[in-house]
Formats: structure tokens, sequence, C-alpha cells
């Protein structure tokens, strides 16, 4: 249409012409077009693709006829915790090559950026993250409030740690965060057998809560007693 180009008709297109396919491609260019055109065939979205004569659908079922499906929404993924440890490894190695020093303090700064960038998945909505929170915290359960904080402290903390500073502060709430939040998710999957949601990558994740959760709570605990003990050192 005049001023929109539809983007999953430009999607279909290219998805076509990647698998060997020439594209005749039939623009709609007017709303009542649009409506007469998916009335006329029974459809209730645009783009709709043929291959010869066989209808095969929108953006999506062109995907699967081509073998590779959308995951159904809501279905567990673990893309988005594998897609921040991967950059905050990057991001530690980045930091490490411009800062120099032992090559052991990869690991530290990996941590205390995992949890800079956890930390902001949660701060896009801290209302739906603490809802997800409330279902299997402790703390949360007993005190509301730190359900809002828990994203500012964790992302605080982080920060702090990958600057260097206040380690007398980031220490200890990294340390007090990580065993609270270790022993609720210990109790909600592997003594009372719940099957939750995580909210450790926000609260609009499709991460089940277990083992990745347990390994987030795990690291920050390390990271405080390590920032703790380097400071008293």
């Amino acid at each position: 249409m005049p001023g929109h180009r539809c983007p999953f008709g430009q999607k279909s297109k290219w998805l076509l012409e990647r698998n060997g396919y020439q594209v005749e491609d039939h623009t709609l260019r007017s709303r009542e077009e649009t409506e007469r055109f998916m009335q006329e065939h029974g459809v209730e979205t645009t783009p709709q693709t043929w291959i010869g004569d066989r209808r095969i659908g929108g953006y999506d079922d062109l995907r699967a006829h081509f073998g590779n499906p959308l995951p159904k929404k809501g279905a567990t993924s673990y893309k988005p915790v594998i897609a921040i440890f991967a950059v905050s490894a990057l991001i530690a190695l980045a930091i490490g090559w411009l800062m120099g020093g032992p090559v052991w303090m990869i690991l530290p700064r990996f941590a205390a950026t995992a949890m800079v960038l956890l930390g902001l998945q949660k701060l896009q909505d801290v209302e739906s993250f603490s809802t997800m929170f409330l279902n299997y915290d402790l703390l949360a359960q007993k005190w509301v409030p730190y359900g809002y904080a828990y994203p500012f402290l964790e992302t605080g903390a982080g920060l702090l740690m990958i600057a260097g500073l206040l380690p007398w502060l980031s220490g200890p709430v990294a340390l007090f965060i990580g065993v609270v939040g270790a022993w609720s998710v210990y109790r909600a999957v592997y003594i009372e057998k719940r099957e939750l949601k995580c909210a450790c990558a926000g609260g609009n994740s499709n991460v089940p809560l277990g083992f990745v959760s347990l390994t987030e709570n795990l690291v920050m605990i390390a990271m405080g007693i390590f920032t703790i003990a380097r400071a008293l050192s």
C-alpha cells in the first residue's frame, strides 16, 4: 500500500527466492483490495503464497513448508539466556583485551557482565518480572517490594563489579540476593517439584525454572564471595 510495505510479504519473497523460486509478486494496493482478496480466498491474513496451483499459506506456513517452522508462542526456549551468556563472554574478552591483566580475570568480568545483561532484561518490564518472580522467590513472597528492587540490585552490583567500585556494597548485595535466590529456586524445583517459568531473562521469558536459574544465583554467590575476599586481601 502507499507508504507501507508488508514485512511478511518481503520475507516471503526473500524466502522463496532463497530456495530457488522465481516469484510473481501481486501487490495489494488498498484496504478494499486486501479485504476482497481475503474474502475471495477464505483467508484471514496476507501475504498468501502459491507454488504453482497449490496454496501454501502465509509466511509462517511458508517457513514450515521449507522445514523451518517458527517456534510456537509460549514454547520453552533457552535462546535468550544463551545469547546473554555468549555476549557476556565476548564483552569480558573485549574488556580483557583493552585493559590487560591476568587471563583468569575474564571469569569474574564475564559473571559481572552477565549480571548486568540479565538485570537489563528484567528492567525492561519490572512489573511483569516482579509478578513472575513472586511465584517462587521466598523473600519477595514475604515482602513484595523486593521483587521490584531485585533488577536494580542485580544490575547495580554487576556494574560496580565491572568498574571495581564499592566492593563493600556490591559484594554483600550479590551474595545476599544470590543466597536467597538459590534457596528459593532449589526449594521450588527440587523439593516442591513445581514446574514454573524463570524470571531470570525477564517477566516475559519462556525459560523453565531450574538449572539456569540456580546457576545464575550460584554465580552471584561466587561473585559476592570473590568481591568481598578481594577487598579484604
